[in-house]
């Protein structure tokens, strides 16, 4: 019989959620492996004995898989397959107390700050030398780079504060550090994110430092693409819209999660904002950055939302004519302001709603692709898969957004390499083309 005591450990961190959790599993992975341990991130092997997940606790379906991935590693423990199982992240910051009680196989949970505690457990130290050195679990050609934590905004529906705290954003010089060390790593694309980036600096600096911080990374050799995520529209620093225009690598794209079309809802939600101002923003976003991609997110069924409030919403939808949309149902959280609000709204028509929405996106993403068809555009390539390659524009994120599908059968392209590709068809959130060589 084997003593497993001998043994060296193996962790497996396996990551829920958005981008801004994976930032922190790639943190972790770096300060375990600067200390010596034999970590992965999302292994397909099962030869861990040790398994740390990094939960999500944003809305029902995110903390129902969350749930159930501790669970299934719980019984893995039960059976002796693991020897130990951590919890971190979202769901554990909320939830800690009710999930020792009902998981008990689990042998600590850790908020989202408390990653000092976590390495404390392989007998590790959190080295102050590793910030701004990352290990990243993405294709080496593109990175996701969290520019600040928590959020100060009084969202309804939200329960982002409760489980990340209040708005703490990262120095310039700091940021800068990590996209040197990123870019020397192989690192094209920097995919900036944080809970609300339009508030960036407010704390550190007494001023909104965006459109300083897009300077500065954007003078970063190597860095080919910077794109913005999270912008709140409230407040937005429209000078972050000048530098945008300036400089070839900030991309034109824009993520800009708007959360309704009807000024009543928006007051229900606490956005601090109505509609008209909502419309005026983006028409001189449009007007700054011409051929600007906006992507932005709604949320569909919150208390107090009627028929006509929805209407309202579709025919914002409409008139915007986003170049990307996502929908949320809304979720009736715990803790915040909105769950004083009778939910008021049955589920199957929360989710009729956002079906009827993204049909009416679906048409008008279709339109658009149809005019870039003929066009020559400037893509990354992220991958390849089956018989093509798969890459995308300045207007498309990784995973959320369009994609530029080339044959593989015909054209051979390089993985984390630009190339230039003519669109020969268009569908309603893919295209598809074939290299022109200069």
């Amino acid at each position: 019989m084997k003593a497993r005591g001998l043994k060296k450990d193996k962790v497996n961190i396996v990551t829920l959620g958005c981008s801004k959790n994976l930032v922190d599993s790639e943190v972790m992975l770096t300060q375990l492996k600067g200390n010596d341990i034999d970590t992965t991130h999302e292994s397909k092997k099962d030869d861990a004995n040790v398994i740390i997940v990094n939960t999500c606790g944003f809305i029902d379906n995110a903390k129902q898989e969350s749930v159930e991935t501790i669970l299934r590693y719980a019984d893995a423990k039960e059976d002796g397959v693991i020897d130990k199982l951590y919890v971190t992240g979202c769901l554990s910051q909320r939830y800690k107390d009710d999930l020792e009680e009902e998981i008990p196989q689990v042998d600590a949970f850790f908020g989202t700050m408390e990653l000092p505690a976590l390495l404390k457990k392989f007998k590790a130290d959190y080295k102050q030398e590793l910030v701004g050195e990352r290990i990243t679990t993405t294709s080496n050609h593109y990175a996701y780079m969290k520019i600040s934590e928590g959020c100060d905004r009084p969202c309804s529906f939200c329960a982002i504060p409760l489980m990340r705290g209040k708005h703490v954003s990262r120095p310039i010089e700091e940021l800068v550090t990590e996209a040197k060390n990123l870019a020397r790593n192989g690192t094209k694309e920097l995919l900036l994110i944080a809970q609300d980036s339009t508030y960036y600096g407010l704390d550190l600096y007494k001023e909104r430092k965006l459109a300083d911080l897009l300077r500065s990374l954007s003078d970063v050799d190597g860095i080919e693409w910077i794109r913005l995520h999270y912008a709140f529209p409230t407040g937005f620093p429209m000078d972050a819209l000048q530098v945008m225009a300036e400089r070839d690598n900030i991309c034109s794209y824009l993520d800009i999660p708007l959360q309704h079309g009807s000024s009543k809802v928006l007051k229900l939600m606490r956005r601090g904002t109505t509609r008209e101002k909502t419309e005026a923003l983006i028409k001189q976003i449009r007007e700054q950055v011409p051929g600007i991609a906006i992507r932005t997110t709604l949320i569909a069924g919150h208390p107090g939302e009627t028929e006509e409030d929805f209407q309202e919403m579709l025919q914002f939808v409409e008139d915007m004519r986003f170049d990307r949309l996502g929908v949320f149902t809304y979720s009736h959280e715990e803790n915040t302001h909105a769950h004083s609000m009778e939910d008021d709204v049955p589920e199957e028509v929360k989710q009729e709603r956002a079906n009827h929405v993204m049909e009416v996106q679906e048409q008008i993403s279709y339109e658009i692709n149809q005019g870039k068809v003929g066009q020559t555009l400037k893509v990354l390539i992220d991958r390849k898969e089956g018989g093509n390659f798969i890459g995308r524009t300045e207007f498309d994120s990784p995973e959320v957004d369009n994609e530029v599908i080339i044959d593989a059968t015909k054209h051979y392209l390089r993985i984390g390499d630009f190339a230039h590709i003519k669109i020969d068809d268009a569908t309603e959130f893919d295209l598809y083309g074939s290299p022109v060589h200069n």
